[in-house]
């Protein structure tokens, strides 16, 4: 863990316990070593570093490709473990460095829906993350966010007074030869069987 990781981690998560009673359901099940798909709904701007903090290692997550346009934003980013991505179109190469990364042990954060829920409720999953499934076969650790949505909700201001919670859900190792679909329809049918797992989780 570099310095500048070590210290917006120890710094996210003073500020998580301080601000928003930041707290860790099912904590024990993250304390395995090897790579992983850490597969999360998404309400917030808020979820990537509450979900990063609940972790004593480094791991990866993905940000707009824009918001590395500032060269200072961009420099801290990357020593965050932040990966830049674009939405609209995604380029082969950043594709295989995140399929590279989860082949060599690390973990890496997703979001199955892509972008963040109007209402606070689970969205339908797009078939990126089971793409990254089929062509890795990392293990999935599904976990959910409680609270972030109201303290920082897609169309907030300001911060608002919450209590935050992850609950964490039981590693999946998808059995890939079990699924008759193949292709975009067996990304499609991984992605979807992730978010019924983040969907179930309750504090």
């Amino acid at each position: 863990m570099n310095f500048s990781y070590w210290f917006g981690h120890r710094l996210f998560r003073e500020l998580a316990r301080g601000l928003f009673d930041y707290r860790v359901v099912g904590a024990e099940k993250i304390q395995f070593a090897g790579p992983a798909i850490i597969a999360c709904n998404h309400v917030s701007f808020l979820d990537p570093p509450c979900v990063g903090i609940a972790f004593d290692e480094m791991v990866y997550s993905f940000a707009r490709k824009t918001l590395f346009n500032n060269p200072l934003a961009g420099k801290i980013l990357r020593s965050w473990q932040v990966l830049a991505v674009d939405r609209d179109k995604p380029d082969a190469a950043s594709l295989k460095a995140t399929i590279r990364l989860l082949r060599d042990g690390h973990k890496v954060i997703m979001f199955p829906e892509g972008t963040r829920s109007y209402d606070g409720e689970p969205q339908s999953a797009e078939a990126g993350v089971g793409l990254f499934i089929a062509k890795s076969n990392a293990p999935v650790l599904p976990v959910r966010l409680f609270g972030t949505y109201e303290a920082y909700s897609r169309n907030a201001k300001t911060l608002r007074p919450a209590k935050i919670t992850l609950v964490v859900g039981d590693l999946w190792q998808p059995d890939l030869k079990s699924y008759v679909e193949t292709g975009k329809e067996l990304y499609q049918a991984l992605a979807d069987e992730v978010m019924h797992r983040i969907a179930e989780l309750r504090v």
